[in-house]
């Protein structure tokens, strides 16, 4: 074996450069990082050849002074952090000091910078990792840098890198995740001499919901609710997109912890949940959120490219997040999102993305003409006699307001009212094929799938007597034994009666295994084993689980769906306009259990398009 010696620093920075810089699109990172922590309010990113030939980056920052550009491109210099404690408390973009020296080292390297207070730009040259001398050249206030010809001395590496579109759009990626992250910077790229991406400064709320539509799609202002919430030292804001919006991939989502964006597994995982009873079966949300807490609070420092952050409380952090879009999702009601703009109708109305609740200020006329009489559509009610049975309700007084879901109030049809008086979802005018409902509001015309508005209808009504009642659970006629991992069996035992107000009793039974004794009766038929492992690996992963609630919500769901009014059930005007009044008085009515949406609008100007009207 060799003897023990140390690496020279072109080594150095070179196993560094293998750590952070992957591809182009890892030095663009690193330098506009720079740039905003230089407090740049433009930055210019030109490219060319995808980024193998040419990588530029101008800003107008704070720049840096001549005697301290040989330390800029030196291995772990920086002026970010200067001690432990500065460690600790990290609101930098960038702080370990080794990005300059670790780029400089696999390209052609420049970098000029005139400096606030200098009347003199200086120009630094590193190439192969050799630092020339700094000499006085032309710039304003700010910084220039210039990588060339990107790994030429790394042959492996560059043989490795894509066509000239795949690293670019990686770039043009990038770039966007960071314009959302800085709204008041303004952002310019360019690719082989052409202007690719503009994206000005957004001074306000308006103008960065703009940017955000130049992001991730014109119609998602539209199909977003606003989110602005903060508790216990924890504030989380952005837009979330409505469960009807979701997209085949999880390419839309932009999460950032203090403006840095992350990939972090209790966050993914704490959306999922929030959104695990409204989105399509293999659908993603898109969302841009903003999680601002104590730099204490969080360690940026567990990844080399900072793609990565460790929580401190990831607890408080799963709950707090799951619980503000849960609820923020819960509160929307048919009717309220996904209105056509006030343009195409004429009548003002509040952004869509600024919806966050469904309380009404006052009671308008039309409201309590459905409350005098009641008329059954004539479903099955076995399915709420077997619930309230396992619910172990002596008295039917839960089953009645479940059984609510099944009977709809009804009067005479309405007469004609007011623009300014009438419903979100109109009235209702016929019924198409015996599947849909058609009614009129005063944007135009309103679709409604019955079976699946009444099924969101049933299932919330469902989980709500849940919620009120007892659970019942029953002893297992022989206690089954179940191997797990020593970490799941720590978790049984630590949260043993948090698992027991869910009815699933669980005790250790050695190192790694555990016995169960009680199961939750609505959960009868479910195979333990794998439901005790599944509970267990969440709780001992996440510190939670939900895993017990979301397997009674798939029963009510099923429970729903055969209680609901089918497709091809003929209604009459006053049961379809009551079914329109629960769907705006019901939580998450705006898809049925599975995802789906329940509801449509066609405004007055797209229904003139399909008959060329005005044109």
């Amino acid at each position: 074996m060799s003897t023990i010696r140390p690496l020279p620093p072109e080594l150095i920075n070179q196993i560094a450069a293998g750590e952070v810089i992957e591809r182009p699109s890892s030095v663009v990172k690193e330098l506009v990082e720079n740039s905003l922590d230089a407090g740049a309010t433009r930055v210019e990113v030109d490219i060319e050849q995808g980024g193998s030939r040419l990588i530029r980056v101008r800003d107008d920052g704070g720049g840096i002074a001549p005697d301290e550009l040989q330390l800029a491109v030196a291995s772990h210099a920086t002026s970010k952090i200067g001690s432990f404690d500065d460690l600790e408390h990290v609101a930098s973009m960038g702080f370990r000091g080794e990005a300059l020296a670790s780029v400089s080292s696999v390209a052609r390297f420049a970098l000029t910078s005139r400096a606030r207070g200098h009347d003199t730009a200086f120009r630094i040259e590193v190439d192969g990792g050799k630092v020339q001398a700094a000499r006085p050249a032309q710039h304003p206030q700010g910084s220039s840098v210039e990588v060339r010809d990107l790994f030429y001395n790394v042959p492996a590496r560059r043989k490795f890198l894509r066509a000239e579109r795949t690293e670019f759009a990686h770039i043009d990626d990038l770039l966007k995740s960071l314009a959302l992250a800085r709204g008041s910077v303004e952002f310019r790229l360019t690719h082989n001499g052409k202007p690719v991406r503009i994206l000005k400064a957004a001074r306000d709320e308006v103008a960065a919901l703009q940017r955000v539509a130049e992001v991730l799609g014109e119609d998602f202002p539209a199909q977003s609710l606003r989110i602005d919430h903060a508790v216990a030292g924890l504030h989380l804001s952005g837009w979330v997109g409505l469960p009807t919006a979701s997209r085949s991939q999880a390419d839309s989502q932009y999460f950032y912890v203090n403006g840095r964006l992350v990939r972090d597994r209790i966050v993914a995982h704490a959306v999922r949940q929030a959104y695990a009873d409204v989105l399509f079966h293999g659908r993603h949300p898109a969302f841009v959120l903003y999680l601002e807490l104590d730099p204490a609070g969080v360690d940026v420092n567990v990844h080399p490219a900072k793609h990565e952050v460790r929580f401190r409380e990831q607890r408080l952090v799963h709950d707090f997040l799951f619980r503000t879009l849960h609820e923020a999702l819960a509160q929307t009601r048919a009717g309220q999102v996904g209105l056509p703009a006030a343009h195409e109708t004429g009548v003002p109305m509040p952004s869509p993305a600024m919806y966050t609740a469904a309380s009404p200020t006052s009671t308008p006329a039309w409201s309590g003409q459905f409350s005098q009489s009641r008329l059954s559509l004539g479903v099955r009610d076995e399915p709420l006699s077997d619930y309230a049975a396992l619910l172990g309700e002596s008295r039917q007084t839960a089953s009645e307001s479940t059984a609510s879901a099944l009977v709809y109030a009804a009067n005479s049809p309405m007469p004609p009212a007011q623009d300014d008086e009438a419903p979100p979802l109109g009235f209702a005018i016929a019924q198409l094929k015996s599947i849909y409902i058609l009614a009129e509001n005063v944007h135009g015309l309103v679709l409604v799938d019955m079976h699946a508005a009444h099924e969101r209808i049933t299932y919330e009504k469902l989980k709500a007597g849940r919620a009120c009642s007892n659970l019942r659970s029953q002893m297992m006629l022989v206690p089954l034994n179940v191997a797990v991992s020593a970490k799941e069996a720590a978790a049984a035992e630590e949260h043993a009666d948090a698992l027991a107000e869910w009815g699933l009793e669980l005790s250790r039974s050695g190192p790694s295994g555990v016995v169960v004794r009680r199961i939750p009766a609505l959960l009868e038929g479910a195979d333990v084993a794998q439901l005790c492992r599944d509970v267990l690996a969440e709780l001992a992963l996440h510190g939670s689980s939900r895993r017990l609630q979301e397997l009674e919500n798939e029963l009510l769901s099923t429970m729903a769906c055969h209680g609901s009014v089918r497709a091809g059930r003929r209604l009459t005007v006053p049961e379809m306009n009551a079914l329109l009044r629960e769907m705006e008085a019901t939580e998450r009515s705006g898809q049925c259990n599975h995802g789906r949406p329940t509801w449509t609008q066609l405004s007055l100007g797209e229904l003139d398009k399909l008959f060329l009207r005005g044109s």
